[in-house]
């Protein structure tokens, strides 16, 4: 419930930005700066929300988070200055940033107790409550809701839904006697974390460039309308919706390695399909094997973050999934613009070829983790006293 309501969010204000840019008087070049405001706050959230996570518990700040998120929502519905806007998106992306570190800490230690890997299952969670989240926004719309009774009443919903949830989500601190023992290594010096990093910055592009460019690569290069063209992010969305839900059952029985790497190959193929065989049909086909392709990549990889980042006690993990993380954002934040510059100077087309061999680069750099993880087990073995050297 707690991803689902992460998801819920930004599906309930994105797709009201048409009505919030007409009650605004926005042009597009100020409306994009500002829209860019929640991406940098979830980016300097998730830099800072692993220490603080580790001193307040996962609780408490998911708690905080979903509140101050729930208070805002309506008053970005209200909201009639593009400045405003943009400082109001700042702040709920830095809320979501601190949420979205949370809610995986907690989801590790569920999946520490329960000695398998779920991690995949709580993002579906994250996938259906966005759905729910924009499903709700268009019939908001269409019965003509004004932004923000709209925002109010999902700002509400989601502060009762926690308020039901809260109580049973994991939230204790590290034991005391943890702050004696030998220092941690920084995570910005485990070449398996920058590998991990790697996996979600990768994955966060490709899913970046699908949100945001899918629909003008299938008007543009399949030549279908715009209303078809917008339904290509959602056939990627349900498909990735659906492939989590199976994706535990997958590393349970081939690994995590082997699941990055599969998923990797099967939506680089779907994304070249799309991009070079003008096929209406191919091109909605190959988002829907990108969307379960790119499924397990960045809860996989947070899942093992966490999991780098183990104590003895069973407790630990919360600087290593913001470190992951806040460079997953990167890619959410730079790989929009990016792909958007190369599609100027090639194509639509050529534009989805290079993010189609970005989402491939996750195998190797799956296959480098997965090694330089056993390279420190080995590491630490030998250190143990009376090891054989």
């Amino acid at each position: 419930m707690v991803f689902a309501l992460n998801g819920a969010a930004l599906g309930s204000w994105a797709p009201r930005v048409p009505a919030l840019s007409g009650q605004m008087h926005a042009e597009p070049g100020p409306l994009g700066l500002a829209l860019l405001g929640a991406s940098v706050g979830m980016l300097l959230a998730a830099v800072v929300s692993g220490r603080l996570v580790e001193r307040t518990g996962t609780r408490l700040m998911i708690a905080v988070s979903v509140v101050i998120a729930g208070l805002l929502l309506p008053a970005i519905g209200a909201t009639t200055s593009v400045p405003l806007f943009g400082v109001e998106l700042l702040v709920l992306g830095a809320s979501v940033g601190v949420l979205d570190v949370a809610m995986n800490i907690a989801a590790v230690q569920v999946e520490r107790d329960e000695g398998k890997p779920i991690m995949p299952l709580f993002h579906a969670g994250f996938s259906v409550g966005a759905l729910i989240g924009s499903a709700a926004a268009g019939l908001a719309a269409s019965h003509d809701w004004t932004p923000d009774r709209h925002l109010a009443v999902a700002g509400a919903f989601a502060i009762v839904v926690l308020l039901v949830v809260l109580r049973d989500v994991p939230g204790t601190r590290p034991p005391h006697h943890e702050k004696a023992t030998a220092p941690r290594v920084a995570p910005a010096r485990r070449p398996v974390l920058w590998l991990l990093a790697a996996v979600a910055l990768a994955s966060a592009i490709a899913e970046g460039a699908s949100s945001d460019w899918s629909a003008m690569l299938m008007v543009n290069v399949h030549g279908v309308g715009q209303g078809a063209g917008a339904l290509a992010f959602s056939v990627f969305s349900l498909a990735m919706a659906f492939a989590r839900l199976g994706g535990s059952w997958l590393q349970q029985k081939i690994g995590p390695t082997r699941t990055l790497a599969f998923g990797a190959l099967l939506a680089g193929v779907g994304l070249v399909s799309a991009a070079l065989v003008p096929v209406p049909a191919v091109g909605f086909a190959g988002f829907a094997l990108a969307g379960a392709g790119l499924a397990a990549s960045f809860p996989v990889a947070l899942g093992l973050a966490g999991e780098a980042g183990k104590r003895e006690d069973g407790s630990g993990g919360e600087r290593e999934i913001a470190f992951v993380t806040a460079i997953a954002y990167t890619g959410f934040l730079a790989g929009p613009p990016m792909i958007g510059g190369i599609a100027q100077v090639t194509s639509y087309a050529g534009s989805f070829v290079v993010v189609a061999v970005i989402a491939v680069l996750i195998a190797p750099a799956a296959i480098g983790a997965g090694r330089a993880k056993a390279a420190e087990g080995r590491r630490k073995e030998s250190a143990l006293p009376g090891a054989v050297r």
